[in-house]
């Protein structure tokens, strides 16, 4: 059994698309970072950076104590190791997976998220940071766009490349993109959103958070954190 600390989040959906697809047990246990949960001492302890998502595998594969894990890249890898699912063991194969995974991890995932951050959510309108972030999100689509332009998946095979990627292109109309711009995109796009794998993934956090909001108080919890201040509480 996984337990999955989790909210619905692109990051948070990673997870769950991973588990739905390869069919593991798994037991949600929500973590409203709208509310500052994601500072809890017990949810810190295994997520010591204070973010979601975060997993506790109870029967990991060494048969030992359970084994907690956060970042939702290194999460992706561990389950395709424990599973042998949707992370090539052939050199290239496994090379060539993983740096994709790594090109979400440190591009798309950060800079779409400050695309979200500054057009959507930031106190003031600053021009020159929304421009910013929605070109340097338009540049990465295309990276993805020609990436795709010969194979189906992002490193060929199905993959967790796959589902590290296709939460942040969700909200595509969020970040001010256009899907037709890049048809290569589109088709892949497509085609995960039609996996029931995937169909289920987003139905569990629809059942976890019906009616996303953002609160300003829920701002000030999740963007006015420092050191000083890391239990949860603002100034």
């Amino acid at each position: 059994m996984i337990d999955l600390h989790y909210w619905t989040t692109p990051n948070g959906h990673k997870v769950t698309i991973f588990l739905e697809e390869a069919g593991l047990p798994y037991r949600i246990i929500p973590v409203n970072i709208s509310s500052g949960e994601q500072f809890k001492p017990d949810f810190l302890k295994i997520a010591p950076n204070n973010r979601i998502p975060a997993i506790v595998d109870q029967a990991p594969s060494d048969g030992g104590e359970p084994v907690s894990i956060f970042e939702s890249g290194a999460i992706l890898i561990y389950l395709g190791e424990k599973t042998g699912k949707f992370l090539p063991t052939a050199l290239r194969a496994r090379a060539d997976t993983l740096q994709w995974l790594m090109w979400q991890m440190g591009g798309l995932g950060p800079m779409a998220g400050q695309n979200h951050h500054f057009v959507q959510y930031a106190p003031e309108r600053i021009p020159y940071a929304m421009e910013r972030y929605v070109k340097e999100t338009n540049r990465l689509y295309g990276v993805l766009d020609r990436r795709l332009a010969d194979r189906p998946f992002v490193a060929g095979e199905y993959s967790i490349a796959d589902m590290a990627a296709y939460p942040w292109i969700v909200p595509y109309e969020r970040q001010q993109q256009n899907l037709d711009d890049f048809p290569n995109l589109k088709r892949w796009f497509e085609s995960i959103r039609a996996r029931p794998a995937v169909e289920r993934a987003y139905a569990r956090a629809a059942e976890i958070n019906s009616q996303p909001t953002m609160t300003e108080e829920a701002k000030k919890i999740m963007f006015g954190q420092t050191a000083a201040n890391l239990g949860g509480t603002t100034k």
